[in-house]
Parts: structure tokens; sequence; C-alpha cells
């Protein structure tokens, strides 16, 4: 019994077991493990998600006669008690040269939420907040509600199919700016919108954030490429890991003969999963890359050097890394799950007439099953969030082509492609905006969770399926 393995008796493990520190302690540890989880789902959640609703404009007056007009962010006491100062988004970064406006509390003289407030974004300057004078298009030049109904009918148009216009607008200190209405992706004016408008407006940003792609160096737009690359690259990688890690685990539990070499190999495969993961990336470009794609390129691509085809990073490279690096999790648990099964099952099956291979297919491998969809979920979790590697074997700040089109062989695995994880670590360390980019890192990061979650739960659904199919059979 588990009890004689680590050398207790049945009485004292009985002891141990009844005592009533025990049963608490673990329950508090799973409890405590359970809130840290919620707790940072929430704080993904809230800080991501509450980035896309419209929040309310202010119009701030200082002591000094000064207007600004921005959303406030948060606020933040000064050094030795000096008073709070609070962040204020002002946009109009090509008249003020910045985004950010901090403002002492005790220099504010009034503070007002006009609704004719606007928030409007736009390429190539970011978001514009003042208010809207006119809109101009060709010889009308409209104001007020007609000038709102031309501009949101024009919106709701693709780019190519807009009528041509021009929209004026005022900055906080009275200047004009004259913004053509063909690059402006995005116009609002939160003072006014009711709560259910907001609602509505807050879903079509979240919609705008997973179905767009990328824009302003990756602190705007959506990540829809990165979702993409992501799902397609892990699929990819559980094709090619999971026949290696269970013809391996097969050999080495059920075929090899159980020797110092095999216990070797076992101690091998083991010390693999703790190898850095930017090891295998260097891996992979030296033999994957550089070896086997640039055999492929001298060999059937020729004519294209010296710009390389498949000796250049790309997806097939990326997922044969990551393939390799959670080799050693699907190996380990595959064949912890073969241990598992009693030598009975494999005698009886043999017994009863049914060849090696038979018992293996029929018995063996059908109750292990549950073991490596464990591993399968394992390597899903892990080579999901991987970065490192990726940096070095395929992954791009921006992929000009998806890996997926209409062009035969419609798979293009040679393609650079968009992976979340790097996708968050570029937004976060390489934005012209970082304080921008903070919204956008949470948002990334909670559906990069998401996401890990899904694939795991759907191993999950399909390791409990097959497991009430074999209990049905049996």
């Amino acid at each position: 019994m588990h009890w004689q393995r680590v050398g207790l008796s049945k009485s004292s493990f009985s002891n141990i077991n009844g005592s009533g520190l025990w049963p608490w302690l673990c329950a508090a540890c799973v409890s405590l493990s359970l809130l840290m989880l919620a707790s940072l789902i929430t704080l993904l959640a809230v800080r991501g998600l509450g980035h896309f609703w419209p929040a309310s404009l202010e119009e701030v007056t200082l002591n000094s006669g000064e207007v600004v007009i921005g959303q406030p962010v948060r606020e933040m006491a000064l050094p030795k008690g000096a008073g709070t100062e609070r962040l204020y988004f002002t946009g109009n970064q090509e008249v003020t040269g910045s985004n950010w406006h901090w403002i002492a509390i005790d220099d504010i003289s009034q503070q007002t939420k006009p609704a004719d407030l606007i928030r409007l974004t736009r390429t190539p300057w970011g978001d514009f907040i003042g208010r809207l004078t006119a809109m101009e298009s060709g010889d009308q030049r409209l104001t007020d509600q007609a000038a709102w109904a031309f501009i949101q009918d024009a919106l709701a148009l693709p780019v190519n199919q807009r009528p041509p216009g021009t929209l004026v607008l005022a900055t906080a200190d009275g200047q004009t700016l004259r913004q053509p209405l063909a690059n402006v992706s995005h116009f609002q004016s939160p003072n006014a919108m009711s709560w259910g408008e907001k609602t509505i407006a807050w879903g079509q940003r979240i919609w705008q954030f997973l179905s767009e792609g990328p824009r302003a160096a990756n602190t705007g737009g959506g990540v829809w490429p990165a979702i993409f690359g992501t799902v397609l690259m892990v699929i990819l990688m559980s094709v090619i890991v999971t026949p290696f890690g269970v013809l391996a685990a097969i050999y080495l539990n059920e075929i090899a003969h159980q020797n110092r070499l095999t216990r070797l190999v076992r101690i091998g495969v083991r010390n693999l999963a703790g190898v850095p993961s930017i090891v295998y990336g260097v891996f992979g470009l030296g033999v994957f890359v550089y070896g086997i794609g640039g055999s492929i390129d001298s060999w059937f691509f020729s004519d294209e050097l010296p710009s390389p085809t498949f000796g250049t990073g790309g997806l097939l490279w990326a997922s044969l890394t990551l393939a390799l690096l959670t080799l050693p999790v699907v190996i380990v648990a595959t064949e912890e799950g073969l241990a598992r099964i009693p030598d009975a099952q494999r005698e009886g099956a043999v017994a009863l007439g049914a060849t090696r291979f038979e018992m293996l297919t029929r018995v063996v491998l059908p109750m292990a099953t549950p073991a490596m969809l464990t591993g399968v979920i394992l390597a899903i979790a892990r080579a999901a969030g991987e970065v490192a590697p990726l940096m070095l074997v395929g992954v791009a700040k921006l992929a000009p082509q998806m890996p997926v089109d209409g062009d035969f062989p419609y798979l293009h695995l040679e393609r650079k492609f968009m992976h979340l994880g790097y996708h968050l670590f570029d937004t976060a360390f390489h934005g012209e905006d970082v304080q921008a980019a903070i919204p956008l890192v949470f948002a990334t990061a909670l559906l990069l969770v998401l996401i890990v979650l899904v694939l795991n739960l759907t191993a999950i659904f399909l390791r409990h399926y097959l497991r009430r199919q074999r209990g049905n059979e049996c």
C-alpha cells in the first residue's frame, strides 16, 4: 500500500489522517490557491475590460486660467504631504507633444463635464479630445446635430465607401484642427451617452479589440492576428508532440528492457523538462531554422536565395520548437498512466489469445488515454504562454500576412506569425507610450489566460468523454 512505500504503518497513517489539523491545513491551501487565481482574473478583468468603457471627460479650469480637457485616470499623493495630483489623458499629441497631463488638485478652481465634449480615435496622431465645431463635406458645412448625424452615418460605412469630408475641431486652449474623416475610426461623446448607450459602445469596442489588427505600434487596435497565430501554433504543436510523446512512453514502459540504460533515459527526459525555454529557442534556431530550413532552401528554393523561404523563422519551426520543449511533459504523464495499469490486464489479454500489439492497442492504450490527454493539457498550458523561444524561431511584432489564406496550399508554414504572449511583451516594454499601453496589457493578458483555459477545458472534457465511453463499453 502507498503508506508502506513511504515507511509509515497503517496505524500511523490513520492517526495523521484522523488529526483535525491536516484536513484544515489542506483545505486552507486549496482555498488560498483559488483565492489567488480569482484575484488575478478579477484584476485582469477590471483593468483590461474597464479600458473599453466610454469614460466621462472633464473640463478643468486651473487657478492660472488654463483649461484642460481630458479623462481622469488616477491620483497620486505628492511627496512630503504637499497634496495630491491627478493624471489626465488629454490626447492631442500633435498640439501638446504628450497625451498626459498631471494636475495638482489644489490648482483646480473648477471642473465640469460638458455634454459637447468628444473623443475620437484617428491616425496618425491617436486620440483627440475636445469639441466638434463643424463638419465640412464638399460645399456643405454642417454643425450641431446635422454634423453629428453625418459623422455617425459615415463611420458606419467601410473606409473606401465613406463620403469625403473634414472635421473642424477645437482644443481646450481654443486652437482649431482639421481632421480628414477618412482617418477617423471611432467617434464618441461619452458625457452625453446614457448607461445603455455606453454598454453598447463598450461591447462594440471589445469586439473591435478581438476582431481587428493592431495599430499605433501595438498601443491601439485589436489582437485578432495574435489570437489566430497563438491558437494555430498550439494546435500544430499538439498534433506534432502527441504521437511522439505517446510512442516514446510506450517504448519506455512496455517494450524496452528495464535496466540501467532505461533508467538513465528516464532521468534525462525528466531533466529536459527543467531546461530553460530559451535554450530550446537557440536549439530550434540552429537546427530547425539554419540547419533544416537552410537545406530546404538550397534544395528547392535556390532561385529565391539569398532571400530565405524556410531558412528563417516561421510557424513550422516555432511549432516544432515548442513540441520539443513540451515533449518531456507528454512522455512523463503518459508513462505514469501506463505504469498505473495493472499487469493483470495485460496478462489477461495475452491469455485470451491477443497478440502483444493487440494487447497494447485494445487494452493498454485505451486505459491510458486519460493520462495521455493530461500530458497534452499540461503541454498546451506551457506552450501557449511561452515567449522566449518564439522570439528566435518565428514570432513577429507585426505579421503582414496571415499563415492561412485562400492561396494554395492555404496553410503557409513558412510565414512568420503573431503571438499573444509576444504581443503582450512588446506592448508592455517596447511601446512609444507605455502609460497608454497598460490597459491593453491587462486586456491581452486576460485574453491569453482565457484562451489557455478554453484549450485546457476542451482537452479535459474530451478526457472525461473518453472515460465515460470506456466505462459504458465495460
